[in-house]
């Protein structure tokens, strides 16, 4: 990363398709508590884009240091509470939780 530029991630999940209008319904009204975490963590500029049909998600955040807002998140009690209430909505791998360590996608390109 440049000095003072934030890392783009992008990620992907997958929602089991059945569930894909609960776990919406679920974001309507997101904890504010969860909401000054993520802030807090680091994560900036953060979407999530879902595929209804099959329940696939994909994440950006931007954030000056990925493996340290994950640590941060990972550590707070809201995050545990949330992760455990989204379980039901994912299709886990390998008995991971949904928020497992995300496996950033590979930024290749860019345009201000």
């Amino acid at each position: 990363m440049t000095e003072g530029r934030r890392e783009r991630v992008g990620f992907l999940l997958q929602l089991k398709p059945d569930r894909v209008s609960d776990y919406l319904a679920a974001h309507d009204h997101v904890w504010p508590a969860m909401l000054d975490a993520l802030r807090t963590a680091g994560w900036h500029n953060y979407s999530l884009f879902v595929r209804e049909d099959d329940g696939l998600v994909v994440g950006y955040l931007e954030t000056d240091d990925f493996v340290a807002a994950q640590q941060r998140m990972n550590s707070t009690d809201v995050n545990a509470r949330w992760q455990a209430l989204m379980a039901q909505y994912f299709v886990a791998a390998d008995g991971a939780a949904p928020d497992r360590p995300i496996d950033p996608l590979r930024h290749y390109f860019h345009l201000e």
